[in-house]
């Protein structure tokens, strides 16, 4: 099913502002909050494996970082943090005009690090799973939690 920005506002999706290298993905929407937040973009030309009509890994891999980042710093009430780690399964193949979404969901969050997962979705198709660890930052420091030696080898893990 083909979507545009329209079709998505009308059914409840707003625009969320990206910066940086996030941009290169396009508009990104979300809908929810919580454990119902999902975060979708509707992939076009730019998003494609030219030759076969899909849409590139790269892409997918970068959206799946964005989402389940989004989710991990509502998570943490906006505090900043980095993707320490990210792992991408392909399913199946996404198609231009298709919303691509992702419903992240928060496994575990230490002090340091939050754990996530997620199914990347092309309408109801699952084209990819990501799952994936993010790094806290000290938001009084603007560095990570625990990144100095003194730090890692004193610091006790708080659930």
């Amino acid at each position: 099913m083909t979507m545009d920005a329209q079709a998505l506002a009308s059914a409840g999706w707003t625009t969320i502002d990206a910066d940086g290298f996030s941009t290169v993905v396009g508009t990104l929407w979300t809908r929810g909050a919580g454990t119902d937040l999902i975060v979708g973009f509707v992939a076009d030309e730019r998003h494609t494996n030219h030759h076969a009509g899909t849409v590139h890994g790269g892409a997918l891999m970068t959206f799946a970082d964005i989402a389940l980042g989004v989710g991990v710093v509502k998570a943490l009430g906006g505090t900043n943090c980095a993707t320490a780690q990210l792992q991408l399964q392909f399913i199946a193949a996404g198609r231009t005009g298709q919303l691509i979404t992702c419903r992240p969901e928060i496994i575990r969050q230490t002090s340091q690090l939050v754990f996530a997962r997620g199914l990347l979705l092309a309408d109801d198709k699952v084209v990819a799973s990501a799952d994936g660890i993010w790094k806290v930052f000290d938001p009084e420091r603007g560095k990570a939690v625990g990144s100095t030696r003194s730090e890692v080898a004193n610091h006790e893990d708080r659930p």
